[in-house]
């Protein structure tokens, strides 16, 4: 049997570009995914679709991994627990 702890989610640690890794929360990685997705000038048309900001934000977070902001710029995240068990 899988062991419930596997799908438990603490935090992410956010990789962005010319940046030290971040630990965020899911509310801190979502505030700062309606930041990326309000200055990016190319949206995802499956993103772009979606009316709330507050929504597309939930949306990018929970379909991908990765966002590239520009040319030169991008931002990861990866789901993390705080401590081992």
């Amino acid at each position: 049997m899988v062991d419930s702890i596997m799908y438990q989610e603490d935090g992410y640690v956010v990789l962005e570009t010319n940046q030290p890794e971040q630990l965020l929360t899911e509310m801190e990685l979502l505030q700062k995914l309606e930041q990326v997705i309000e200055s990016c000038q190319d949206i995802p048309s499956d993103i772009d679709s979606i009316d709330s900001l507050s929504e597309k934000a939930k949306y990018l977070l929970e379909n991908y991994c990765e966002f590239n902001i520009d040319d030169d710029n991008s931002l990861q995240w990866y789901v993390v627990r705080w401590e081992k068990r």
